[in-house]
């Protein structure tokens, strides 16, 4: 779904070729690590499981915690600094506020990254 998701948009779009790369790498490790990140997110949304939360701030969440936890080349600060402005473009009314908070408690607890499950290929 990912790959057609992805291959859909950048036929409509230009978009330069580092940044094509870079949207690709998040969405292969938000696709590969997803119940991982889904559960981070759970623990970090007080009152909140993932499944109620808006498509775009589900989604948004999903990609700026895969990129807190699992890039290292991208700030803290940036992360959330984009994550919350994109929010306010695309989001509710209370969607910047609710993916800052978020964030917030992951990033400060994101030493507790959880390992990645062992593939088929670890127990061979």
């Amino acid at each position: 779904m990912t790959e057609a998701a992805l291959d859909t948009f950048w036929e409509s779009a230009e978009v330069p070729d580092e940044s094509r790369l870079y949207a690709e790498e998040l969405a292969g490790i938000v696709a590969e690590r997803l119940s991982e990140i889904d559960a981070v997110i759970a623990d970090s949304a007080r009152n909140w499981t993932v499944d109620r939360m808006s498509r775009i701030d589900r989604n948004l969440l999903r990609m700026a915690v895969a990129e807190l936890l699992y890039v290292d080349d991208v700030p803290m600060r940036v992360t959330l600094d984009e994550a919350v402005e994109i929010a306010k473009a695309f989001g509710g009314d209370d969607s910047a506020r609710f993916v800052n908070g978020i964030l917030d408690r992951v990033a400060r607890e994101g030493d507790k990254a959880p390992e990645p499950a062992p593939s088929a290929e670890d127990a061979a």
